[in-house]
């Protein structure tokens, strides 16, 4: 029984074969690093493959393959204009999950964190 609520936990809890498969696929899409290193160039923009490619410093074709792996985990969305094709993170709730994964793993997040930590004690 959940002490939080009066409802037995199977009664909140979202089916365990359908969305937690989906909820791991799109985590595993986002645990690799060069993914992950795609999600945190794009942030809350809207970039070309070449704007990727340029701040990422790997090939396009390695860059569209990654892509399009986020795409297939409805993780990001793509707008074609002309011969360019454009990629954002899909909505505001998974760039808000992936600002707040940055802001916890990130080991230069980590530095600052504790670098404030230190600086309170003092």
């Amino acid at each position: 029984m959940n002490t939080l609520s009066k409802e037995p936990a199977s009664n909140i809890l979202p089916p365990e074969d359908e969305y937690g498969m989906l909820t791991a696929r799109a985590l595993k899409a986002m645990a690799h690093p060069l993914r992950w290193r795609i999600l945190c160039t794009l942030g809350s923009n809207e970039l070309s493959v070449s704007q990727i490619v340029e701040k990422t410093g790997t090939s396009q074709s390695n860059v569209s393959q990654h892509l399009e792996q986020l795409r297939n985990k409805n993780i990001i969305t793509a707008r074609k204009e002309a011969n360019r094709v454009y990629y954002r993170i899909r909505n505001d709730q998974l760039l808000m999950l992936i600002g707040t994964m940055r802001d916890v793993l990130c080991p230069a997040n980590l530095d600052a964190r504790q670098s404030a930590k230190s600086g309170q004690k003092e």
